[in-house]
């Protein structure tokens, strides 16, 4: 699988839990990136976070890939990372988000701004 596909997978997960503000980062043509692409999210609560990362790992697995190589943030349920390499989800709380500003850190990258295809 693709890191583009992965990331669209990825998406689809956040959405399946009403994630807010989605955006993919495309970072290949950044130089000295550490990833293909970031997707950062946001969550109401911790709880919203958690159900989150978990909808996110239950569909990259259905779709045929293995479990993340890494996750952090799962104990604080502040910010959540699930690292797969050449994808990494960013899921935050909004205020944690906004201290963060990973989308400035990246500015070289080519953001896309997801609009969501599900009814709230």
């Amino acid at each position: 699988m693709t890191a583009n596909q992965l990331s669209k997978i990825i998406i689809k997960g956040m959405e399946e839990k009403k994630a807010s503000d989605i955006v993919l980062m495309d970072l290949r043509k950044v130089k000295n990136s550490v990833t293909d692409f970031m997707v950062i999210a946001s969550g109401n609560s911790d709880t919203q976070l958690e159900a989150i990362a978990d909808s996110i790992e239950e569909e990259v697995i259905k779709a045929g890939e293995s479990k993340p190589w890494r996750i952090e943030g799962k104990n604080n349920l502040q910010w959540i990372i699930i690292d797969y390499v050449n994808v990494v989800a960013h899921l935050f709380l909004q205020d944690q988000r906004e201290f963060y500003g990973l989308e400035e850190l990246w500015g070289d990258a080519k953001v896309t701004r997801i609009q969501s295809s599900r009814k709230l």
